[in-house]
């Protein structure tokens, strides 16, 4: 996928057609997020599942008081449940059975069920099944008939798994199985904390289960849900209570970057195409750290079963096809870049600490707020060109709302978004004044694009609260579409010696630069993790700790990617504790895996010495950017060990 995303994004001709542009959604998913019932008034859904019953798409969701139902994934009507007595626990999941769905969810095994969930007239099933349900899942092995649930919710216990019979009240059958215990000392990403950095256990929890080519894939989510390394692993095995082995590309969901973080405790599920999408958890956390929101992302299986999520340019717009599609080669990206990323703001007025800046800085956590709810608050941006927009993303940020859960706890922003060349004389572009909807996560798609410098936005309806953004987010295609950034240069990777889980990378600032998308795998032509960094450097610690790694980064702009031809490794301890280089041949960066400390030289064929330095790191960089092409000889000498290996410099 990454290298059709990327071939799209250089081709700034390349637009959906009028009709397509119905089809074109960004993370987070658009939905009537429900307030909740304590202090501090903030929105919160979480622990999605969806599944696809009688020509729809049903959505459900810890703390929403009902679901979502869709035909296309793209717009969802809300469904507010008063007959399932559970609806207010955490963590549901659902099945689909004949012509029946059953609904389970934490906190009891209560099974309640209906035949059209679009009304409010769900049943209480006799349910015989006797064992906890910290964040079930079901699954139905479409082979066999058979039906299971999972269960897990704990910085201790495993993921547990147990046969049950659905004709008798989901009642057991033989005894629960552990299936995935703990391994935060050898998994990185099961460590709790902002950086996985914490001593504790981590939590295990969220399971789900899916079957591809004979196979089943029992997913899982870690460390917490707070922070936006929260993100899903998977085991595969030959039966659904396994054994199960580690997929050493876990995690398989991860989004630590970009404007919203986190892509945990999610469900996977397949469209009426045959296409398999990830819907997961994502983290907003300042209110409370139970603050969240969804997203819907693409999911495909590689040739050799392994399964991978693209997550990293899922907040920007991207399309829901309406066919089979092969994510793994197709692109889904709309094309369009950032506009509006810190360029100069102002507003109406603000709030106390809550800065114009924050609502363009592609964090959803800060926001802009203006002194009042009243009609007339606004704010603008100026994108300093007249670059052409295609489509604008609307956060808002709820400031000082006091609203509580109850049958209309919903608010209906109302405004205008308006155009200019010169800052003084406006035309509107967009009329929400008469809208009735919530929907705090608009993307709001132009039928016919403009080109413009400025853009504001300006309330019409006095609030209880205040007007706020997390996040104006413009997008197109720049002024100039040949002033791409430059390749990054200077790239560097360290593992650390003391712990294998964590992977210093440094680069070089590129000055034409909005930002770079880091990518890494397990496998060299499998690089299909990403973050997306706004700086010149990552440390991160969500890496397995015996496995060897290859990394590459690309920089982006409004006006398109421009992809990194280095791949680099971080080298696992070599098996004959001998020297290792990667890669070798090379254009800049050798990565140099040493057997102990001593003194690295090189120096051409003729002796003349290029570098010489003693180090007492395992991994080391030699950056050969400004050697001619060539071979060159690399000396490491330790004690009474003395190796050589020849350098090729491209």
């Amino acid at each position: 996928m990454k290298n059709a995303l990327l071939i799209c994004l250089f081709v700034s001709i390349c637009f959906p057609s009028k009709a397509q542009n119905q089809h074109i959604v960004a993370n987070p998913v658009n939905l009537n997020y429900r307030f909740q019932f304590d202090e501090p008034s903030r929105r919160e859904a979480v622990d999605p599942v969806c599944e696809y019953f009688k020509g729809k798409y049903y959505l459900f969701a810890s703390k929403s008081g009902g679901s979502w139902s869709s035909t296309d994934l793209v717009e969802w009507t809300y469904i507010p449940y008063s007959t399932i007595g559970t609806i207010e626990n955490y963590a549901p999941t659902i099945l689909v059975l004949n012509d029946t769905l059953y609904y389970l969810i934490g906190g009891s095994p209560r099974i309640f069920y209906t035949t059209n969930p679009d009304i409010d007239d769900w049943k209480e099933l006799n349910t015989k099944f006797e064992h906890g349900t910290a964040d079930p899942a079901f699954f139905k092995d479409e082979d066999t008939g058979k039906v299971y649930i999972y269960w897990g919710c704990s910085d201790v216990d495993p993921i547990m798994g147990i046969e049950v019979d659905p004709n008798n009240g989901f009642k057991s059958i033989k005894y629960p199985k552990p299936l995935i215990e703990h391994n935060g000392d050898k998994y990185g990403w099961e460590v709790p904390g902002k950086n996985n950095n914490e001593s504790r256990p981590g939590w295990n929890e969220g399971p789900c289960v899916i079957k591809h080519n004979g196979k089943y894939y029992l997913q899982y989510a870690a460390p917490g849900t707070e922070h936006r390394n929260y993100a899903d692993g998977v085991y595969i095995g030959d039966h659904p209570l396994g054994p199960f082995t580690y997929m050493e590309n876990s995690p398989f969901s991860i989004k630590p970057g970009g404007f919203i973080g986190s892509a945990g405790h999610g469900h996977t599920f397949k469209d009426k195409f045959g296409n398999w999408w990830h819907i997961a958890s994502m983290s907003i956390s300042v209110r409370h750290a139970f603050e969240r929101r969804l997203g819907l992302f693409p999911v495909y299986f590689s040739g050799d079963g392994n399964l991978f999520s693209h997550t990293v340019w899922t907040d920007y717009p991207f399309a829901i096809p309406d066919h089979k599609v092969d994510f793994e080669t197709d692109n889904l990206s709309a094309g369009w870049h950032l506009l509006s990323y810190n360029q100069p703001v102002s507003a109406s007025s603000t709030y106390t600490s809550y800065l114009s800046k924050y609502a363009n800085d592609e964090k959803i956590e800060s926001w802009w707020s203006a002194q009042t709810g009243n009609s007339g608050e606004w704010w603008r941006i100026d994108l300093t060109k007249r670059p052409t927009v295609r489509a604008i993303q609307v956060n808002f940020a709820d400031q000082d709302f006091t609203i509580k859960a109850n049958p209309g706890s919903y608010v209906n922003y109302q405004y205008t978004i308006e155009i200019s060349d010169n800052g003084e004389n406006w035309s509107q572009l967009i009329d929400k004044t008469q809208n009735t909807a919530d929907s705090p996560h608009e993307l709001i798609v132009l039928d016919n694009p403009v080109q413009t410098r400025y853009i504001r936005i300006v309330n019409k309806k006095t609030m209880n609260g205040k007007f706020s953004l997390s996040g104006f987010r413009v997008f197109g295609t720049g002024e100039d579409g040949n002033g791409l950034p430059q390749e990054v240069t200077g790239f560097l990777v360290k593992r650390n010696k003391n712990d294998k889980r964590r992977f210093q990378l440094n680069w070089d600032k590129q000055t034409a630069a909005t930002g770079y998308i880091v990518h890494w795998g397990v496998k060299e032509n499998q690089l299909n993790n990403a973050i997306m960094v706004l700086g010149n450097q990552l440390e991160a610690g969500y890496f397995n700790r015996d496995s060897k790694y290859y990394f590459s980064i690309d920089a982006f702009n409004k006006n398109g990617v421009t992809s990194g031809q280095t791949i680099v490794a971080g080298l696992k301890k070599t098996a004959n504790n001998s020297l290792s280089v990667y890669p070798n041949p090379s254009t800049g960066i050798f990565q140099v895996e040493l057997p102990a400390a001593g003194r690295l030289s090189v120096s051409d064929v003729s002796g003349r010495s290029y570098y010489s330095q003693f180090s007492n790191e395992i991994d080391t960089a030699i950056d050969a950017s400004n050697y001619s092409k060539g071979i060159y000889i690399l000396s490491f000498i330790s004690g009474n060990e003395h190796y050589k290996i020849k350098l090729i410099k491209k």
